[in-house]
């Protein structure tokens, strides 16, 4: 064998040894570290190892990893729902009320600060500035004209948007509508589509007629009332688009183009040809929940509450806003924090009442005979005389006073 395949060989065993030392000592770590991380651990070093081999610098990554996990595990009986309620309050207070920001552009804002971090944990059924952030396929996603044709795809195009004006003749009961021919052309619309959907709208006795850009529509009404309601529906007639989505534009982010909306409606938005269903996301929480489920939302409410904290500069560990969406979440639907939903739900009589509405709850707990166990924090401190369930109060001792005696010469 030449000397070249000596030392080939010589490097083998060595990093096989380095490889089955590694194994080794992360085998010893079963029991005190999840196994999950012990894969992870074993993934990264091995590709350390076979580089530049077995030393110092991999067990010092191997115990700080140890450590750093077992500073992250809680002890038992620690207040961790005060500690995480006082995490997250006392940052806020240093939060801006400033309500909108622009997200990028000057085309649309979206709700930051304070207002949104109230929003998400009331789980208010719509966000005041509700957005959709639209991630393309890979086909869609390099070509600026592809990911447009997406966008005019995507966005709500009605009669208003692409009118000049839209008139009404009370004498003759008839609407005119003189459309905008770089509206029509920028949202890719002709005035074929617009008689189009008017005629689905006209009735029996309706009449649609077209003169270049001006088209007059007879309608069927007989009265003011009929006639009102008829132009309303005729403003807001939609041409092309999914419903609830005002605005879309496109913006560049690394190498990619995405969609950022103004509006929302999940559910329609990823059955479009060319979205990538698997990353476009949206900040109404309710709604992520009905079309992808709980599991979903509760990690929409993590991002969203931690997106809010990282844009006012203020650091609160995750693990305190897991437990806030955890608890939102733990029934299978979003509830509020607050007495109608998280507080207004708690098994404890007096719990319910410490925080709003005393009488109400106490009165329809007494009609309904409820006992409360006195298990939790807080109807131990209203009734004063029981231990709190927290640190040395959540265990009991037991003692055997013969055994003591005896031990004592007694």
């Amino acid at each position: 064998m030449s000397r070249r395949g000596k030392t080939k060989v010589v490097v083998e065993e060595k990093i096989k040894k380095d490889l089955e030392r590694l194994r080794a000592i992360l085998y010893s770590l079963r029991g005190r570290v999840p196994q999950s991380i012990i894969d992870k651990l074993h993934a990264k070093l091995s590709e350390i190892v076979k580089k530049r081999g077995f030393d110092e610098k991999v067990i010092k990554i191997i115990k700080e990893v140890e450590r750093e996990y077992k500073k992250a595990l809680v002890e038992p009986g620690e207040a961790v729902g005060i500690v995480a309620a006082q995490s997250i309050g006392e940052p806020s207070t240093q939060m801006t009320l400033r309500t909108f920001h622009f997200a990028g552009a000057r085309e649309f804002n979206v709700t930051l600060g304070l207002p949104r971090l109230i929003e998400i944990v009331d789980a208010r059924k719509k966000p005041s500035t509700p957005i959709m952030k639209i991630y393309l396929d890979e086909k869609h996603r390099h070509d600026r004209e592809k990911a447009l044709e997406i966008a005019r795809k995507i966005e709500l195009t009605t009669v208003e948007i692409v009118s000049k004006s839209i008139d009404y003749d009370y004498a003759t009961f008839s609407i005119v509508i003189n459309l905008d021919p770089e509206m029509l052309k920028d949202r890719g619309v002709t005035v074929k589509d617009v008689i189009r959907a008017l005629k689905k709208i006209k009735g029996k006795e309706g009449i649609v007629e077209a003169d270049g850009h001006k088209v007059i529509f007879q309608t069927p009404a007989k009265d003011f009332i009929k006639f009102k309601r008829i132009y309303d529906k005729v403003v807001s007639l939609k041409l092309k688009g999914i419903k609830g989505i005002r605005k879309v534009i496109v913006r560049r982010e690394g190498d990619e183009y995405v969609l950022i909306a103004e509006g929302s409606n999940l559910a329609a938005v990823m059955m479009v040809p060319g979205v990538d269903p698997r990353r476009t996301v949206t900040n109404n929480i309710h709604e992520i929940a009905e079309v992808l489920g709980i599991e979903a939302a509760r990690a929409a409410i993590m991002r969203e509450m931690m997106d809010v904290l990282e844009e006012q500069g203020l650091d609160v560990d995750v693990r305190h806003i897991m437990l806030v969406a955890d608890i939102m979440t733990l029934t299978g639907r979003v509830r509020q924090v607050g007495r109608h939903g998280v507080v207004g739900e708690k098994e404890s009589v007096l719990a319910r009442a410490a925080f709003e509405t005393t009488v109400k709850h106490l009165v329809d707990a007494a009609a309904r005979a409820e006992v409360d166990r006195l298990r939790g924090v807080t109807e131990s401190v209203v009734v004063g005389s029981n231990p709190i369930p927290l640190g040395t109060g959540l265990t009991e001792i037991l003692m055997e006073l013969g055994k003591l005696s005896k031990e004592r010469g007694g």
